[in-house]
């Protein structure tokens, strides 16, 4: 854990070491964590009970208040009983772990600070958030031609959702209602359906498509934007029906494509599977 360039916010290493235990909130789309389990790891504590009820102390007179909105769930004990703990997500575990004195805990701590620094350079010069974007991708085996095409997707879908906006769209429920009718549209499945048929987590679905998915998803974006334009619906309800033709258009050409196949589109692949992007693309 030394290198802190190497870190990665979704696989920091004790994310997925047996020692910390985690559960998926379904409805929130979070991991959360027993804090427990990292006071230990990172302090190396006898009595890691005690040690997060000392951080709680620690974190009040600091003036934060990240420990109240702690959830308690219940977890595999040592015992093998179910028992409630304190949990924490991602962005709460990271906050308690920067109020831990441990040499365990520094790493992280850079990583945090190294993470800011970026993105403070990313808000005065955008482009570098484009050039780390492709060094991500490229890093985790995506060819050229699905960057380009997965950039390409980004510009996207940002039309959409500005012409969902100037059609009256004004909160972040009613873009994901719109983008699932939209979804289910062309693919037969929710985003949420889609995720699990692929075995994702909080992974970007669109970051996990084959080349023919992400074609289509962009055919089906593309169309609903343009639907919109030419017929300027005012609010959800109206643009819902745009979404759900636009949709339909890639919907049609999907099925089109998998007749002459004789096989889905749909893939289980997603960025873990081996060499996936060019699998019966």
């Amino acid at each position: 854990m030394e290198n802190v360039e190497n870190f990665d916010e979704q696989d920091l290493e004790f994310f997925f070491n047996d020692q910390i235990r985690k559960v998926w909130h379904k409805q929130q789309e979070e991991w959360y964590f027993s804090v427990i389990d990292v006071c230990q790891v990172l302090s190396e504590s006898t009595n890691p009970k005690n040690y997060w009820n000392m951080l709680k102390t620690r974190l009040r007179d600091e003036g934060n208040e990240t420990y109240t909105n702690c959830v308690r769930l219940k977890m595999h004990a040592a015992d093998g009983k179910m028992r409630l703990t304190d949990c924490a997500n991602t962005e709460q575990l990271l906050r308690i772990i920067q109020s831990i004195p441990s040499k365990k805990a520094e790493p992280f701590k850079q990583w945090l600070a190294m993470v800011g620094k970026e993105r403070l350079d990313e808000m005065a010069d955008p482009e570098k958030a484009m050039d780390r974007a492709v060094s991500y991708y490229k890093a985790k085996g995506y060819s050229d031609a699905w960057i380009t095409q997965r950039l390409r997707s980004i510009e996207i879908r940002k039309e959409m959702t500005d012409e969902w906006q100037r059609s009256g769209i004004s909160n972040h429920k009613e873009y994901a209602a719109l983008t699932n009718i939209l979804t289910h549209a062309w693919s037969g499945k929710t985003v949420q359906q889609y995720k699990q048929f692929k075995g994702l987590h909080k992974e970007n679905l669109r970051d996990n498509m084959t080349n023919t998915e992400l074609a289509l998803n962009l055919l089906a974006e593309v169309s609903t934007t343009e639907l919109s334009r030419n017929v300027n619906p005012k609010g959800f309800s109206q643009s819902k029906d745009i979404a759900k033709a636009g949709g339909n258009i890639a919907g049609n050409a999907r099925k089109e494509l998998e007749k002459q196949l004789g096989r889905s589109v749909i893939s289980p692949t997603n960025a873990t599977t081996p060499k996936h992007l060019d699998e019966h693309t």
